[in-house]
């Protein structure tokens, strides 16, 4: 503390002992001087601040929790001993606007304004909290505000404009603030250094007053710093009143202390003391609603330096000893009990920071509660928070009278008031509050695929897509029982793929997947559905699909598969290989033509040939590989957008299956799944779609790993992804089938996990998801899909993402209409179909004409409305 700081300190003392109160009490308010990246200056200290990273502690093993929490105090008593700090946990509502312009950015294909404000008014409507730790770091002390005004005024004479903060110091500060960076990367926090604009925010926000948004400066100061921290708080007995600038009142705010802690926390638990501030929730005293209370809070706390602490030690050490000598003269050698433990417990704590390496801190923890709407709602809210933590064993109570000194105690760039509401005790007891836990999970940044449904609340970001660019793993793992919205999850993560400029490629072998394109074409995205049939002739012709340098031996190869086993015997492959190669030399290179050209040999193997596939090209399966196809371009083509390609009635042989033992269904089936993997090949390699994110979405994938060809298809896209840009999105069932490939395993960067209900396939997922194979783990799986009264909790599931973090989260939709076009429920669709097949009839000559839609529908010519 500088000389001047000390002066006024002492001075104020005077007073305090007078009135039986600290010197901190009655020190004036710092003033803030500067905002810079990392940094609080006011005219008596700068400290510097960092955002922490919370970690992912809800499904964490309890092994692994106690490392994290042992990390944590380790952290604590190596990083921060002799340092004045400042701990805030504070809360921010997720502004819709500030997505509307990140989604922007975000996404480059379909109506992106229209997909930016559904999703803008989504989150307005959810008012979703946000959690921020930040923690400051009392640096340096420095001049009075006396000395500041003394400056000003000299610089000012001279024509210099000047802040009370120079450049020199700035820098020097900025050094230190890095330094001390560097020192906390390595922790459980992963600290980094708090932007200036959120320091800005964090500070005004405790005004209540809308602001103007932090301007975009390296340094803030001066009139933009006044701007920002003005405001009024007139204190009361129970809490503070915050006024606009109008005299009005803005809020009302209750600052808590918590005087008293068990002897033991419990932990990993409930006795998370900070941990459980976003579990809080009180009911609305006039509407009745169960609400979160999102309390905050501002915890100082000075790690003791080790020679200071055991200095402390024998203090108390050697006075309760003269106390027990003068107990024993003074009372016939009769001594005190209380005395006798004290002394005891002072020599074992003395030998615990000797050898052990006990490291002590003094902390002051406060709970800041706040309403906006009435009084009585923050006293609502406030007894819910001392209920809560009546539950846990620690007392919190308002403190009365002193919610003046505690506010601004609370304040950035404030100092510590009130000394008497602290504690001293082991870092261990922070580390226990563990204020860093809670939900965390998904992508730091990128569109929102839905919400963390943990211990704390907020968005999950999960983009299929980003791992090419990571230079990481490409495929992404929906895992789960029927009905419980694993398909319609992964719809959405393609559409959300379309929406960034992708080609996105879904092969549905259910039938149930055509809601995929009515969502795309409602979001404006270049979409198209191709169901293979008899209705889409030649649609999977390998001559149409790949080069014809390769498409020669792709066809031999479907077509021996369709023959049977006895033309193979006898010698038609060469038949085969002779017709492919004659026909690959035309421009127009069909299959059809090589059904032609083997009807038209003069070999009646060729013949026989020629005449069995002819009659196959008639049916729904043999059609789309072998038939001869209508006039214009095939429906399926290697260009942007998003495509979803349907195979009713496929029906594949089980994987080992020889094919003679195979009948004609299966073979043929095996032949169009081949003719559809050529294609998604084909297109993910191409040249001029190399640079261009694409996704190849495949539900029911069990369909394709029962079979050799379908198993070496997803393990080479698998192992491919990120050299072709390629990334797999894949739905199953059967999470077993999954374990016996491991260039999948490999390449899976997420896992979405839902409900399964036996007990060998929840130990698969346990597997998938890197959670121990357990009791616990198998209830977590199977209660996932269902609410707290049994009910169905359609796209619910357990995310494991890139950095192995599992947590609960909630697939959501930016509007009702979206969901319902994807919905794969069969009610659902019959009503669409129901719906669409009324609007398409003629409607009665006397109801007049249909209004005219600018878009969907146009007037027609000659019309009144045209």
């Amino acid at each position: 503390m500088s000389t001047s700081s000390k002066a006024a300190k002492k001075s104020a003392s005077k007073f305090g002992r007078l009135l039986g109160l600290g010197a901190e009490r009655l020190m004036k308010e710092p003033q803030l001087v500067a905002i810079a990246d990392g940094l609080v200056v006011t005219d008596v200290g700068a400290e510097a601040w960092f955002t922490l990273s919370a970690s992912n502690t809800d499904l964490m093993p309890e092994d692994r929790q106690d490392m994290e929490q042992d990390a944590a105090a380790l952290a604590l008593a190596k990083t921060l001993p002799g340092y004045d700090c400042h701990l805030k946990v504070i809360w921010a509502r997720l502004d819709g606007e500030d997505y509307r312009e990140e989604a922007r950015k975000i996404f480059s294909a379909g109506d992106v304004e229209a997909v930016a404000d559904m999703w803008a008014r989504r989150l307005d409507t959810l008012d979703l909290p946000q959690r921020h730790l930040l923690l400051g770091i009392r640096l340096v002390e420095r001049d009075s505000a006396a000395n500041a005004v003394v400056k000003n005024g000299v610089t000012g004479a001279l024509g210099v404009g000047h802040t009370g903060l120079d450049e020199t110091e700035l820098a020097h500060l900025d050094g230190l603030a890095r330094r001390m960076e560097r020192r906390l990367e390595a922790t459980p926090w992963r600290a980094r250094i708090a932007p200036a604009e959120l320091l800005a925010w964090a500070v005004s926000r405790e005004s209540f007053r809308p602001q103007p948004a932090p301007p975009h400066l390296p340094t803030i100061s001066g009139a933009s710093l006044v701007r920002l921290t003005q405001s009024k708080a007139i204190p009361h007995a129970d809490h503070v009143r915050m006024m606009d600038a109008r005299g009005e009142t803005a809020a009302w705010v209750s600052v808590l202390a918590m005087p008293a802690f068990p002897e033991e926390l419990i932990t990993p638990g409930e006795q998370e003391w900070l941990r459980c501030l976003s579990e809080i929730s009180y009911t609305h005293p006039e509407t009745g609603d169960d609400a979160l209370v999102c309390p905050e809070a501002s915890v100082r706390f000075s790690v003791w330096q080790k020679g200071q602490a055991i200095k402390a030690v024998d203090k108390q050490r050697q006075l309760a000893k003269e106390q027990r000598r003068s107990a024993a003269e003074g009372s016939a050698g009769e001594t005190f009990a209380e005395t006798e433990e004290t002394e005891r417990v002072m020599e074992d704590l003395r030998r615990q920071m000797s050898r052990d390496g006990m490291t002590i801190l003094e902390d002051h923890p406060r709970i800041i509660v706040s309403s906006t709407e009435s009084l009585e709602d923050l006293r609502a809210r406030t007894d819910a928070v001392t209920s809560h933590y009546a539950g846990l064993s620690i007392d919190v109570t308002v403190a009365s009278e002193e919610q003046r000194e505690l506010w601004l105690e609370a304040q950035i760039g404030d100092m510590l008031r009130v000394l008497d509401l602290g504690h001293i005790r082991t870092t261990d007891a922070l580390a226990a509050s563990m204020f860093w836990g809670g939900s965390e999970a998904g992508d730091d940044e990128g569109p929102i695929a839905g919400l963390l449904t943990g211990t704390t609340p907020g968005v999950c970001r999960i983009d299929i897509t980003a791992g090419s660019a990571r230079g990481d793993a490409t495929t992404t793992a929906f895992v789960g029982r029927s009905g419980r919205g694993k398909t319609t999850s992964m719809m959405l993560a393609t559409l959300i793929a379309g929406l960034k400029g992708a080609f996105s490629l879904m092969l549905g072998f259910k039938g149930d997947e055509g809601g995929l394109v009515k969502a795309g074409e409602y979001l404006g995205l270049d979409s198209h559905h191709v169901t293979c049939g008899v209705e889409t002739p030649a649609v999977a012709d390998v001559f149409r699909l790949l080069p014809k340098g390769d498409a020669a031996l792709q066809v031999v190869s479907q077509l021996l598969i369709i023959l049977p086993e006895r033309m193979r015997d006898a010698g038609v492959e060469t038949h085969l290989l002779r017709a492919c190669n004659a026909i690959a030399q035309h421009d127009d290179a069909a299959t059809w033509r090589v059904i032609e050209y083997l009807q038209a040999s003069s070999d009646p193997l060729a013949i026989e040939a020629g005449d069995a596939l002819s009659e196959l090209s008639q049916t729904q399966l043999g059609a789309p590989l072998l038939g001869n196809p209508h006039d214009g371009a095939s429906p399926l083509r290697p260009e942007p957008g998003l495509w979803l390609v349907q195979v009713p009635g496929l029906t594949m042989p089980q994987a080992g299956t020889r094919p003679g033992e195979m009948t004609m269904t299966e073979r043929v089936s095996l032949a169009l799944m081949r003719g559809l993997i050529a294609y998604a090949l084909n297109t993910s390699a191409r040249a001029d779609l190399r640079n261009l994110p694409k996704v190849v979405a495949i539900p029911e994938v069990h369909v394709l790993t029962g079979t050799d060809d379908g198993r070496r298809f997803i393990d080479y896209i698998a192992r491919t992804g990120r050299a072709l840009d390629t990334s797999l999105a894949i739905d199953t069932q059967d999470p077993k089938s999954l374990l016996g490939m491991d260039g999948v395993l490999e390449a899976i960067t997420t896992v979405c996990a839902f409900e399964q209900s036996t007990r060998s396939q929840q130990d698969a997922m346990a597997e998938l998801l890197r959670l121990p194979v357990s009791d616990s783990t198998r209830a977590l799986i199977h209660g996932v899909g269902k609410d707290a009264h049994g009910d169905i909790r359609h796209g619910h599931c357990i995310v494991r993402d890139r950095r192995d973090r599992v947590a609960t989260m909630q697939w959501d939709a930016p509007s009702y209409e979206l969901l319902r076009a994807l919905s794969t429920n069969p009610k659902d669709q019959a009503e669409d179909r129901e719906s669409a097949l009324q609007d398409a009839m003629p409607q009665d000559e006397f109801t007049g004409t249909e209004s005219a839609d600018s878009v969907h529908n146009p007037p027609q010519e000659g019309s009144e409305a045209a």
